[in-house]
């Protein structure tokens, strides 16, 4: 039986607590938008009450000035934890999470495909926002346009908001589909092949704080596979248990005793 484990049961209320009321049609904008948490979020979204770290370099980016506040902020995170906010705060990490349970389909990814989020970091998020001072990452977002975009729209009583639905909305929604329909089919999609905020963390995942251990003597030649079949990025943790893909879920440690997490300064 799988071990209780309150810190998931907090973390899945968490992310779900992101996800907006269609029926509200505000959008709040107090004092604790200045901040940011560390994972995908919108702006726009009724119910947030802070800011996307994204959202902030791309600010930044177009008015071409040095993001010291979002670098320090991802910094911190990466050091400290690496990519593990993305398995227990993330709310676009947890849709993926239940997507895949629809079917027992498994597609698996090649290699290389997890590099692409790279290219959308540095290309999409970096040099196309300097060049036309616009955050497109933020425009294109599949999270902001199922967090904000439609909720807004149906929330809209006025007719202002819907008025404003043009070719960019419908691009937005293609691109939701598009994630929903792979991640439907392939473990955590967006995740391991698109998003420009775990492409940043998990540079860090080598030299944070927390670490995953694989006890490799006792795994000896005959691995069983356990740990990437359950793995939520298909990922096999006794090759590289600290991996640039690895977001420290802890799946693979309940259900290995050979797996481990910690505190490590090495």
């Amino acid at each position: 039986m799988r071990p209780f484990r309150l810190g998931q049961i907090i973390a899945s209320i968490v992310q779900l607590s992101y996800y907006p009321a269609i029926w509200t049609g505000f959008i709040y904008q107090g004092f604790t938008k200045r901040f940011c948490v560390p994972i995908l979020t919108c702006w726009g979204c009724p119910l947030s009450r802070f800011g996307c770290p994204m959202g902030g370099l791309q600010h930044f980016i177009g008015l071409r000035q040095i993001p010291y506040y979002i670098l320090g902020f991802f910094g911190l995170v990466g050091i400290l934890v690496g990519r593990m906010s993305c398995a227990w705060v993330c709310p676009f990490g947890f849709l993926q999470d239940l997507l895949k349970k629809i079917t027992r389909i498994k597609l698996r990814l090649p290699q290389w495909t997890t590099y692409t989020k790279y290219a959308v970091l540095i290309g999409v998020a970096g040099i196309i926002v300097y060049i036309t001072r616009a955050p497109w990452f933020c425009q294109l977002c599949p999270a902001g346009i199922l967090e904000a975009g439609i909720p807004l729209v149906l929330a809209d009583k006025t007719g202002d908001i819907k008025a404003l639905v043009g070719w960019l909305f419908w691009t937005k929604a293609a691109i939701l589909v598009f994630v929903i329909v792979f991640s439907i089919l392939i473990k955590r999609f967006f995740c391991r092949v698109l998003c420009p905020i775990g492409a940043i963390y998990s540079v860090f995942n080598r030299f944070s704080l927390v670490k995953m251990t694989v006890d490799t003597t006792k795994c000896g030649e005959n691995k069983c596979g356990i740990c990437r079949k359950v793995c939520p990025m298909d990922i096999n943790i006794h090759d590289n248990p600290n991996a640039k893909e690895c977001i420290r879920c802890l799946e693979c440690k309940h259900k290995c005793p050979k797996v481990a997490v910690g505190i490590s300064l090495k």
